[in-house]
């Protein structure tokens, strides 16, 4: 009966080691996310939650020395998954702005300012001049959470459109779309 034990035992202690690494590493990334935004107090508090599950799982995967493989690879793996949730996790928290900047063909334009105006979003328009002569470049500054909306009007207007996105770390003022149960409500 004591060879089951020892084997459940351990075999609890490496779903243990697993799901703390998983959980320390998904904090990690939105504590560091937090950090980004400039949310230091919130930043704080997880990361105090972060260190305290990161020291037991450490504990527990060199308890009784490194010589159990099972450990290193549970403490891995949960290193490695940890990382993963933690991205999905803040896809889906969408938390912060964006900076867009786009470069669509001249005869795009209009249309493309027209759409992201009616969608709400700010748009302001600078003079450039590219390799292939004069454009307009467009500066839309977005909610995270409104990314999707707006490059499915890139693709829309113009499939295969040269942009790139930056993080805005602070923003003050500003045009952003009114977030649809709002719309609902003063309808």
């Amino acid at each position: 009966m004591k060879i089951v034990d020892l084997g459940l035992s351990h075999l609890g202690a490496y779903f243990f080691i697993f799901f703390a690494r998983v959980a320390d590493m998904s904090l990690d990334v939105i504590r560091l996310l937090m950090l980004m935004r400039g949310r230091k107090l919130i930043a704080s508090m997880v990361g105090f939650v972060e260190v305290s599950i990161f020291i037991v799982a450490l504990g527990k995967a060199l308890s009784g020395g490194i010589d159990d493989p099972v450990k290193i690879i549970a403490y891995a793996g949960g290193f490695a998954t940890g990382n993963f949730i933690g991205s999905l996790i803040e896809e889906w928290l969408a938390v912060g702005h964006l900076s867009m900047q786009v470069y669509p063909s001249p005869g795009n334009t209009t249309e493309l300012c027209n759409r992201f105006r009616e969608q709400g979003f700010g748009v302001t328009t600078v003079s450039g001049c590219g390799r292939n002569g004069e454009r307009t470049i467009l500066f839309v500054l977005l909610k995270r959470s409104n990314l999707k909306l707006a490059t499915q009007i890139l693709d829309e207007i113009q499939p295969g459109i040269f942009f790139n996105i930056s993080d805005a770390r602070a923003v003050r003022g500003g045009v952003f779309p009114v977030p649809k149960s709002k719309l609902i409500k003063s309808k």
